[in-house]
């Protein structure tokens, strides 16, 4: 059994945790609403760069482009996770999908985070890594990943795209979200409006419509490594608001053991006491 002075200094130790774990709740609630309000989503745009296709010429709704025409190359996956501590499980969702997913496909794995990259050598497959995402530099990561994937489109090194990313529905709830990102969802020719039919363009049709694709990838791959922050500050105000509970659950059975010990130690000083008087009577 402890001594009462351990346990007073547990105690003590438990109380400042608590507090500390308490200050780091606020910080990840502030960060968290900072962040929902400057992430903007981008969807009117990408309807509007969609319906761009609509003004092509009906006789190239099967254009003949890397970015377009995928044929039958090798898939990519994306996975997206966090450097930052605290957020394990989250992490170990994300890769567990994305690995699943390239192994189906017989896909190219690409990995955003360090942390994406540990969890993949352990599973011992290959990848292709890329830095984690940073607040201050998320719009140019974004831009670098758009270009290699880009790249690797037109020289024919991959075909469909899909990436998995964490995903905050509140801050309480989050959850690994997957998207297709290539091949690109085109109308069909019948969707085609007819007044649109002799559109004069001024480039080919190819290179319209992969410079569309090139403007929504960049533009969705940005958006989706904002949301994958906005999920990580709410998984860690999450375990930390986990951790506070059980600090507290821990408290209580400190504070027991304390007050049990102490009036045991209260009880023998008594029955000593009692007995010392008897002897010297």
């Amino acid at each position: 059994m402890k001594l009462l002075s351990q346990l007073k200094t547990d105690l003590e130790f438990n109380r400042n945790l608590a507090s500390i774990i308490e200050v780091l709740k606020e910080i990840a609630i502030s960060q968290y609403h900072v962040m929902e309000k400057r992430i903007k989503t981008y969807d009117k745009i990408f309807s509007v760069l969609g319906s761009l296709f609509e003004i092509l010429p009906a006789d190239s709704a099967d254009i003949k482009h890397p970015l377009l025409d995928l044929g039958n190359r090798t898939p990519g996956v994306i996975a997206v996770t966090s450097d930052t501590g605290l957020l394990g499980p989250l992490n170990m969702q994300v890769i567990s999908l994305a690995i699943k997913e390239a192994e189906g496909h017989n896909a190219k794995l690409i990995i955003i985070g360090e942390k994406g990259k540990v969890y993949a050598q352990e599973y011992k497959v290959d990848f292709v890594a890329f830095p984690g995402i940073k607040d201050d530099a998320r719009f140019s990561q974004a831009m670098q990943l758009r270009d290699f994937i880009v790249g690797e489109e037109l020289n024919q090194k991959l075909g469909p795209i899909k990436i998995f990313y964490p995903y905050a529905a509140s801050i309480m709830a989050q959850r690994v979200q997957s998207l297709q990102l290539l091949p690109p969802e085109t109308p069909s020719k019948s969707a085609r409006s007819p007044l649109l039919s002799e559109t004069i363009l001024e480039s080919s049709a190819g290179d319209v419509a992969s410079y569309l694709v090139y403007l929504m990838l960049g533009q969705k791959f940005y958006e989706v490594f904002g949301l994958s922050r906005l999920a990580e500050l709410a998984a860690r105000f999450v375990h930390l608001e986990e951790s506070g509970h059980k600090l507290e659950d821990l408290k209580k059975q400190l504070q027991l053991q304390y007050f049990r010990t102490r009036h045991e130690l209260i009880d023998r000083n008594m029955r000593e006491l009692f007995a010392a008087r008897l002897v010297f009577k």
